[in-house]
């Protein structure tokens, strides 16, 4: 059976040791605290004025402000500074805190589509610490998927003449 991280990487395209280059380099301490703010809400601002509907409708239930919020101390957190997230939020949990989302292989290219053009639009942001964020963000959106596909199996169940069925609860 192949492991989230495996298919994170066959449907990204991204290899797990480049979407880990991340750690390579403490992006927290190169870029600042605020370059994360910026971009976390250059992101949401694109997400919350989406033209489409169906990608919009994800984030319907989240406050936008939030949202900014939870993004960028994880992202702080992930790429070297302190764990602000965490000491707010607890553990990042990734798949368990975007179970009650469709993250779906369309959902992860309109995310992804949103945060190059943040990371674009964000001049403090380098060429490289950008190749090696979207690298990351990348792999981790198609982690993600492999996660909510993971999710959908299990609540599946085959009978015995091949039809699916929900699974009991």
């Amino acid at each position: 059976m192949q492991s989230l991280q495996d298919k994170a990487s066959e449907w990204s395209g991204v290899k797990r040791e480049d979407a880990f280059a991340i750690d390579e380099v403490n992006l927290f301490q190169k870029l600042g605290l605020q370059t994360f703010v910026n971009l976390s809400t250059k992101f949401y601002n694109r997400v919350y004025d989406d033209d489409e509907e169906w990608f919009r409708s994800i984030f319907g239930n989240s406050k936008k402000e939030d949202a900014i919020q939870n993004q960028y101390e994880f992202f702080v957190q992930r790429m070297g500074g302190p764990p602000l997230y965490s000491q707010r939020k607890g553990h990042p949990a990734l798949i368990g805190r975007h179970r009650p989302f469709p993250v779906t292989h369309r959902a992860a290219e309109r995310w992804l589509h949103h945060m190059q053009l943040a990371l674009d639009e964000t001049p403090d942001i380098d060429a490289d610490s950008k190749d090696r964020m979207i690298k990351f963000f990348r792999h981790t959106a198609f982690f993600l998927v492999a996660g909510d596909e993971m999710k959908n199996q299990n609540l599946q169940t085959q009978c015995k003449h091949g039809i699916q069925q929900s699974a009991a609860p």
